[in-house]
């Protein structure tokens, strides 16, 4: 009975102790619930303190700072229209205090700038007067001066061209002569050579014939003959004498060929118009740069591609148009040499350098294209190939008068054309086009 009534009250206990812990957390909650609610007033004020803090700041801004700034704004405007010019502007600052002042010395300030602006303006309209004067009477004196320089300049300009024509012509006139004078040397020991060349063949096979017979008749002959025999290889002779006589009569053809070509080209100095076969004189040309064009050492060889059409007579100065042959010719070997300078062995052999020749007719007009295969032209030298003195090699190796006479001679002295197509990379092409009539 004890223990139960111990373990009654032990559930009296924790009943009680329970309820008691229940109304506990229910105040707990209460009271939270006002503390927050105190928190959240706390900060309504807080934010209510603040508005009414940023409304007095504001109205003070308003009511005190803002009508400064707006004056100061006032003076930087007016500034601005002083600096710019307008001198009549003035400022209307109504303050009562510094600003005020500081606007009405601003104004006067303006007044008395205006003022000196009009005195200057004045002063500068008479200078201006002055130097107009004095400009007009000076730009005439220039013109004059600019006149008399454009027509020295001219007059310089035909001098060059005059200078350049009489010393590429005499040097051109003393080739001619030179070019002449070797081919009248040569041509009458070759003709000696030339007109005796058949009797010596036709002696060379009298004798062999001769010894034939002697073979036959006499199929053993001394000792000491056929000693001889052996000695100077008389069956090599009989055979190699018929060849000999035959080469030098084809070396004496080439001999005459050339002395041909020499005189063809060395008529620089007929002045008349003749009618003219323009292959001979290319060909004399060719001719004349033949040895720079064989292959030596470290020199490859270059071809010439000829590809010739029907060509009438052409009534025209031969011997000038020679010298604008060797002209374009020897700038395209010039621009070859320094190609193949700049290129391997193998390169050369798969591109050779070649100069092609083409030659047609053309409605009226003889057309002669000169092409090579070399580095071409750059394109803003193009335009000043054909003038004096204008030359891309190194001092000692060109004039610059080459082209400018070349020019002269099929535009002025022919009434044809001469023009250069190039594209750096691809060679250069010179097209001449001369009128048959």
């Amino acid at each position: 009975q004890d223990v139960r009534a111990i373990n009654s009250f032990g559930y009296d206990i924790g009943f009680y102790v329970t309820s008691l812990a229940n109304k506990t957390r229910q105040l707990e909650a209460i009271y939270q619930g006002k503390t927050r609610g105190f928190k959240a007033n706390v900060t309504i004020i807080q934010y209510i303190i603040i508005g009414i803090i940023i409304v007095i700041i504001a109205g003070q801004f308003w009511l005190i700072f803002l009508p400064v700034i707006h004056s100061i704004q006032q003076l930087q405007l007016g500034a601005e229209k002083i600096g710019a010019g307008e001198l009549n502007y003035r400022l209307k600052i109504q303050t009562r205090d510094e600003i005020e002042q500081l606007s009405d010395e601003f104004n006067q300030m303006a007044e008395k700038l205006a003022e000196l602006y009009n005195s200057l303006e004045q002063k500068v309209q008479e200078r201006t007067s002055e130097l107009s004067q004095a400009n007009f009477n000076l730009e005439q004196e220039i013109q004059e001066r600019l006149q008399a320089a454009e027509k020295l300049k001219e007059a310089l300009k035909k001098l060059q061209h005059t200078q350049a024509q009489l010393v590429q012509t005499e040097k051109m006139s003393s080739l001619g002569l030179m070019v002449a004078g070797i081919a009248h040397e040569i041509n009458n020991p070759v003709n000696f050579i030339y007109g005796n060349i058949t009797h010596a063949s036709e002696y060379a096979e009298d004798l062999l014939g001769l010894l034939e017979l002697y073979q036959q008749y006499y199929p053993e002959p001394v000792t000491e003959i056929q000693e001889e025999m052996e000695a100077i290889a008389f069956d090599f002779l009989k055979e190699d004498i018929t060849k000999l006589l035959t080469s030098i009569h084809v070396g004496t053809d080439r001999i005459l060929e050339i002395v041909k070509s020499l005189r063809s080209f060395s008529r620089l100095d007929e002045s008349e118009l003749k009618a003219t076969n323009i292959h001979e004189g290319i060909d004399s040309t060719l001719m004349i740069l033949q040895h720079r064009m064989k292959a030596i050492s470290q020199h490859p060889e270059i071809k010439v591609v000829k590809n010739y059409g029907e060509l009438p007579l052409v009534k025209c100065y031969p011997g000038q148009l020679n010298q604008v042959f060797m002209n374009i010719l020897s700038n395209a070997i010039d621009a070859l040499d320094e190609y193949n300078q700049k290129r391997s062995s193998e390169e050369i052999n798969l591109n050779p350098s070649t100069i092609k020749i083409c030659t047609e007719v053309v409605n009226d007009w003889i057309s002669i294209r000169i092409a090579d295969n070399g580095l071409g032209i750059p394109e803003k030298i193009q335009s000043k190939l054909f003038d004096p003195f204008f030359t891309t090699k190194p001092v000692g190796k060109g004039t610059g008068l080459g082209l400018s006479i070349s020019y002269q001679v099929v535009v002025e002295k022919h009434g044809g054309e001469i023009s250069c197509n190039s594209t750096p990379g691809m060679g250069a092409e010179f097209l001449i086009k001369i009128p048959i009539k």
